[in-house]
Order: C-alpha cells, then sequence, then structure tokens
C-alpha cells in the first residue's frame, strides 16, 4: 500500500520531511547535537590567531585552504569544562545564517538520522523557559542528546547576525494589519524577536508556536470553527510562518499536512528558516511552500507577507 501524502498539486510526498540528520558531539563527557545541514566540514584542532578585542568565546580566526574562519569555543559559551589539551579538540566548521563559523568541541561522535517526532522540547525546569540555548533532546540508545540553538549562540556572540528590526523600521510608517499570522518557530528567542519585528510592520494578530504538532492541533480547530461557521478558512488564519527544524514536527511536515487538506491548502506557507538552500527549496517546492526566505532577512519576510495577504 502507498501511505505517501499528496500535495495538491498531486506530487507524491513522502516521509522525508520528518527526518533529521544529526550529529553527534561531545563537550566535558556529555553528548550534543547539531543538524548536518549545518555541517560543512569536520577538521582536527589547527592552530589559531587569537584577536584583540573579540568576544570572550571567540578564540580567534584560521584560514583553512586559504579562507578566514572565526573560532566559537563553544565549552566556554556553555559555560563548560575546558579540555587540558586543547590540540585534542575537533573543528566543526558550519554555515547557516548567511554566516561560516567553527564551533570547537572536544570530539564528533556520529550522525544518527532520527524522527522529528523523537526529538522532545526541553523541559523548562532544567533548561529555564526564557531565552534558552536548548532546542530540544532526543535519546539514543541510552544516552541523552540534547540539541542546541546555534542561531542563538551566534546572536549572543555577534547580535549583527540576529534579525535587525531596523530594517522593518526602515520600510517608514505603516497601516496596522489584523488579518490572522500563525508562527512556528522553536528558538525562544527569535521567537520572540521576530513577533516584535511582525509588530513594528503593523502585523498585530500574530498566534505563536514552538513547534509544529501544536500549530497544527491549532490549524485542525481552525479549519472546524471555519467549516462550523462557513466561514473562509483566511477569517482564521491567513498565513503560516514557519522554521524548518523544530521538535514534535517540523516545518517541511507541517507544510505536507496543510497542503493535504482540502481546506488549509488554500493558506499560504512561508518558509523563514537558516537551513535554505537549493535542496530544501526544491522539496518546499514539491510541498506547495509559497516563499522560502533566509534567517535573518526580516525585511524580506515583511515584503513578501504584504505580497501575499495585504
Amino acid at each position: 500500500m502507498d501511505n505517501a501524502i499528496r500535495s495538491s498539486s498531486g506530487a507524491r510526498i513522502t516521509d522525508e520531511t520528518s527526518v533529521l540528520e544529526l550529529m553527534e558531539f561531545t563537550m566535558a563527557g556529555d553528548s550534543f547535537g547539531i543538524n548536518v545541514a549545518k555541517v560543512t566540514e569536520i577538521m582536527r584542532y589547527s592552530p589559531i590567531t587569537p584577536m584583540t578585542l573579540s568576544h570572550p568565546c571567540i578564540d580567534g580566526v584560521f584560514k583553512p585552504r586559504g579562507k578566514l574562519i572565526t573560532v566559537i569555543n563553544l565549552p566556554r559559551y556553555m559555560q563548560l569544562q575546558e579540555s587540558e589539551d586543547q590540540s585534542k579538540d575537533m573543528f566543526m566548521l558550519t554555515n547557516f545564517d548567511n554566516v561560516n563559523a567553527a564551533f570547537l568541541v572536544h570530539t564528533v561522535e556520529d550522525m544518527h538520522k532520527i524522527s522529528w517526532s523523537n526529538v522532545e522540547k526541553p523541559s523548562s525546569i532544567v533548561y529555564g523557559s526564557n531565552d534558552s540555548v536548548i532546542t530540544g533532546t532526543t535519546k539514543i540508545g541510552d544516552k541523552i542528546i540534547t540539541i542546541i540553538d546555534f542561531e542563538k549562540v551566534l546572536y549572543d556572540i555577534n547580535p549583527e547576525t540576529g534579525l535587525q528590526i531596523s530594517e522593518v523600521q526602515r520600510m517608514g510608517e505603516r497601516a496596522q494589519v489584523t488579518k490572522p499570522i500563525v508562527v512556528v518557530e522553536d528558538s525562544v528567542f527569535l521567537q520572540r524577536m521576530l513577533i516584535e519585528a511582525l509588530e513594528v510592520a503593523g502585523y498585530t494578530n500574530i498566534t505563536s508556536f514552538d513547534n509544529g504538532q501544536d500549530a497544527w492541533e491549532y490549524l485542525i480547530k481552525c479549519r472546524s470553527e471555519a467549516h462550523a461557521n462557513i466561514n473562509p478558512i483566511e477569517k482564521y488564519v491567513s498565513i503560516i510562518i514557519t522554521d524548518i527544524e523544530m521538535p514534535r514536527m517540523d516545518g517541511h511536515h507541517l507544510t505536507k499536512l496543510v497542503k493535504a487538506d482540502d481546506i488549509l491548502t488554500k493558506v499560504p506557507v512561508v518558509v523563514f528558516s537558516s537551513l535554505i538552500d537549493d535542496a530544501q527549496k526544491q522539496l518546499g517546492d514539491r510541498l506547495g511552500v509559497s516563499a522560502h526566505l533566509s534567517k535573518p532577512q526580516i525585511g524580506k519576510l515583511v515584503s513578501t507577507l504584504d505580497e501575499w495577504i495585504l
């Protein structure tokens, strides 16, 4: 039996939307994770040139194959024990949010393919609820792997890499728009900044969620209310803005469900993510994504909303 869902265009959609490829690494004996899509290379430790007047968590720079890369000491940022012999550490070279960086970690262990449904939201008791740098946890064998919000790490070290509300302010005075918007973003600090930026842009009717599963349950309620009251779905949700990486259900799987529904399929879905590349765009296009935008380009996001719902 073919269990794949088909999009509104008839394209066959498989479960590729619900799989996370997770790279496991360690610091101070504990296991952590990063989406493999953010990692460009793993390298053994290489001598670092210190930088004066830099952030305390920046060890300096090094130049693999002629390209200057900033090295961020992740154990120091996480307030964990650093190696006595740093020459045994590893570099994870990454590219996301249009930024290249190398994160120094103690070891790089393995890669795992898991379902996003097996990634749990972080406990507010353990990690706190305000601006946590942890976006999720998962269990693989007898190990608990903690998934780090690398966008927040970059923002804390260099705020220029994050959303810039000034981009919206430069658009000038704008009218208030009350059409309902659903925002799905697992990072506490990014969600808060995104909502603030949208409110500055005049979009004030925003409902937010930190994972695709909760957002989907809300959308089903919207669908039911629209059907019961014989109202257009746009009265309850006019557009969905979603990240890709999220615990419980990722943004692409959420899009798949929305576009497979006879009523919700009318709602535009905008993917706003640090992982926008050709492969992600192709997958999103097959799912029915209306627009793909790279973080932190908030000005382009506002312009896209203007185009789709004004």
